[in-house]
Formats: C-alpha cells, structure tokens, sequence
C-alpha cells in the first residue's frame, strides 16, 4: 500500500497539483467573500474536484511523456517508465479522475465544469506534445496554468443556467476579478517555466524538450526570462487598479517583483544556473504568498 501511495502522489505530481488546488481554493474564497457568503462544503468540493482534476491531466501527461522520463534523472524513476505502474492502470486512474472531477466541479457551476474540461485537453493534448516541437509550449501551457483561478472563482458562484447567479456582486467585479487573477497567474509562468527550463536544460535535452526561448542558453533566452521577470512589477498593481485589491497585495506584489526583477538582471549579467536557480526559487514563493495577501485584502477586520 505505501508504494502504491508513493506512486499514485508521484503519478499525479502532488506538489504541483496541492499548488494548482491551492490557487484555485484562494481565488474561490475570495469570489465568496465578494457575496458575503462563504459556503465551506463547497470549497471542500472545489479542493476535491480540482485536485482529481488536476491529478489528471498530469496522469494523462505522464502517459504520454512515458518514454521521454526514462531519458531524464529527474523522472526516471516515476511509476510508469520504472516499471512500478502499467499504462492501463495509469490510464484507469486518470479517466476516472478526469471524470469525477469534472463532475464535483460541474455541481458546484458549470462554467468551472467546462474549463477544467479545457483544462486538461489543453494541457495534456496541446501543450504536452509541443514540449519537443517548439518554444512556444511554454505560451500555450501558461493557460491551462493560469485556469485554476478562473475555475476557483467562478465554482463560487451559484449557477444559473449555463451562467452565474451574483445578485449581491457587481457585473463589472464578477468579469474583472477573474480575468485580473487569470492575468497575474500567466504572467507569472514565464518567468517560472523558463527558470525551471534553463536550471534543466541538460536533462530537458535527453527527451528532446525544448523550452527555452530560443532552445538554448544563450543572451537571447537571458534576456527573454529578464524582461518576463520586470512584467511581474506591473501585473502586481492590476488588482488595486480595477478597485479590489488594498495595500497589502499591493506591496507583497511590488516587493516580489522587484525581486524577480533583481534576479533576472543578475542573469543577464551573469547567465549561470545559479542565477536561474534565484529566478525559480523566488517564482515558487512568490505565487501563493501573493494569493494569501490578496486573500487577507479581502478579510474584514
């Protein structure tokens, strides 16, 4: 039973997906804070239903990369190209959490129903199969990353037909907040992805990824990671800009970017794995420390 747990986290890339869950648990709390009223046993189906869903779309994404992990240090050892796991029970485990969590999700409203649907087309069909084609995988991933906002957020809301039920929110705020979290959230992939791509473009090379900007380490890739780091500075200030975000986001938004931004000209100076690795680490922070002070923003004292 251990191992088959060791596997199933290793399967659905726990970490990542608590950090997807994460994300979209903060953007649902603050969707039902905008309706003064926070229904727990609905954010507990959000928790549940996003994490089946996200399991799954990794799932799907390991059963196609099955043969490129076996070239990699840092996946060989996941329980398909170990061995430990067959395709048909990989297979078995992700339909079935496709299909449950789309249905918990659906439940809550159908909006966030049908994107974690295009979610998982999108992450595990698209972007998946482009990682060895072209750099632009990374552009195409960042939507189905930047999604768990859009789907925590509108899961919220009551459904009303194939819409939403927001009687005690404004229409501008219902269209506004989602699309601003969704923005921050793409925004924060480049950085994020292209750090993580050049700290293991060796690896990478093994299966034939090919993310970096320009496929390799050079001053072009450099520059291309330094000048998605400074977009971090004003993304940071959408929030209070559109009216629902206070000073406390504002700064812990400001500071993180001008970190990134720090890190990012330290890379250019000097385009080292060492750098990079400054750019990664402030991008795994950065995102949910930022999400909780949104959070806090919206808290009444």
């Amino acid at each position: 039973m251990g191992t088959f747990i060791s596997d199933f986290n290793k399967l659905v890339k726990l970490r990542l997906t608590l950090t997807v869950v994460f994300s979209a648990s903060i953007s649902f709390l603050i969707g039902a804070v905008q309706q003064d009223n926070i229904i727990w046993t609905n954010w507990l189906l959000l928790t549940l239903g996003g994490f089946l869903v996200t399991g799954a779309a990794n799932g799907f994404n390991e059963i196609i990369e099955k043969d490129l992990d076996k070239l990699m240090e840092r996946t060989k050892d996941r329980p398909l190209p170990s061995g430990r796991m067959t395709n048909g029970q990989a297979l078995v485990l992700s339909v079935f959490m496709g299909i449950t969590g789309t249905l918990v999700l659906v439940e809550l409203n159908f909006i966030a129903g049908l994107l974690s649907v295009f979610s998982i087309f999108l992450y595990a069909f698209v972007y998946t199969p482009l990682k060895q084609k072209s750099p632009i995988a990374v552009f195409v991933g960042a939507f189905p990353g930047a999604l768990p906002p859009l789907i925590g957020y509108y899961a919220a809301f009551e459904a009303a037909g194939f819409g939403l039920a927001y009687s005690s929110v404004s229409e501008a705020a219902v269209i506004i907040t989602p699309i601003v979290l969704f923005v921050i959230q793409f925004a924060w992939q480049f950085p994020h992805f292209w750090a993580i791509a050049w700290v293991t473009d060796e690896d990478y090379k093994k299966a034939g990824f090919r993310l970096l900007p320009t496929t390799k380490k050079d001053k072009v890739s450099a520059w291309m990671l330094f000048l998605s780091c400074i977009v971090m500075i004003p993304v940071g200030f959408l929030p209070m800009y559109y009216g629902f975000g206070g000073w406390i986001f504002t700064i812990v938004a400001l500071l993180g970017g001008l970190l990134f931004t720090w890190y990012g000209y330290q890379h250019i100076q000097s385009p080292q794995d060492s750098t990079a690795r400054k750019i990664m680490f402030t991008s795994f922070a950065y995102l949910p420390i930022l999400q909780i002070a949104l959070l806090v923003d919206f808290i009444p004292f």
